[in-house]
């Protein structure tokens, strides 16, 4: 075990006031060095989650739910291809939620997230997440106030749910700043690998920025609860983000401590050996 991750430079307690205006996105705090230096860290940090999660694997009693949330370009498929790239796909799950599907509205809110949940023994990481409910609705007016507002409350009743069965919750804003957005969503428009990313949607929503620091303001303030913070993390440079989420996963596999399980007796037949 690492000591001294100091992920509390980053996690929101429970009834703090959140000033987003205050948390600096482009940060490179508590980071080994400059980029070159943090990217050189990187890979043993990812033997470090290889050899947790095949612990976690082989206990298979106990789960982790990493929740990303963040804007759009604000790293959350980097951080997916990057921090992740060293795990054992068979015991890891991707889950992006998209537009409601119409079997899906005809259904609560949290009816199509459970099903995706992770099992005992895996990693489950959810690109956006339930949490677009107490967001998007509540920037483009899809739903009264008093609907999305009290969609806090069950959020916070559902993740104490998985946490009373053994699944350990793991929530990460991606924090970038408006200028790092849109240089992020022009590159897309100029580079062939990243265009097909671009939508005109995503250029339209930056007209919503204000409405949407202040309903991530009140998501982090209503919803970080003890036994499933939220983190805020610095995301204008995406080696430092992918070093702190890395930092926040190892510090929450290192306290969980999945052990192998013993051996059990085996009644093998003479000679078999």
């Amino acid at each position: 075990m690492t000591p001294g991750r100091h992920i509390e430079r980053w996690r929101v307690d429970p009834g703090e006031k959140v000033r987003l205006a205050q948390r600096d996105p482009a940060s490179t705090e508590g980071a080994p060095g400059d980029r070159a230096q943090t990217e050189k860290a990187i890979p043993s940090l990812h033997d470090e989650l290889f050899a947790l999660q095949d612990r976690l694997s082989a206990e298979a009693r106990r789960s982790v739910l990493v929740v990303l949330q963040g804007l759009d370009a604000s790293g959350k498929d980097g951080t997916v291809k990057h921090v992740f790239r060293g795990v054992n796909p068979q015991g890891t799950t991707v889950t992006s939620f998209k537009e409601p599907t119409a079997q899906e509205l005809a259904h609560d809110f949290l009816w199509r997230v459970h099903k995706r949940v992770p099992a005992a023994g895996e990693i489950g990481i959810f690109n956006r997440s339930h949490y677009e409910d107490v967001l998007v609705v509540r920037v483009h007016d899809l739903v009264p106030e008093s609907v999305w507002r009290g969609r806090y409350g069950l959020i916070n009743a559902f993740e104490q749910t998985l946490a009373e069965r053994d699944t350990t919750v793991v929530k990460l804003f991606l924090h970038v700043s408006f200028e790092e957005q849109g240089k992020r969503l022009r590159s897309r428009l100029k580079a062939p690998e990243k265009r097909w990313k671009a939508q005109a949607g995503d250029f339209v929503e930056r007209k919503f920025w204000d409405s949407y620091q202040t309903a991530y303001r009140d998501m982090l303030e209503q919803t970080s609860t003890k036994s499933a913070p939220w983190f805020v993390i610095p995301a204008d440079h995406k080696w430092y983000r992918n070093w702190a989420v890395s930092q926040v996963l190892l510090d929450c596999l290192e306290k969980m401590d999945p052990q192998y399980p013993d051996v059990p007796p085996l009644d093998l037949p003479d000679g078999s050996l």
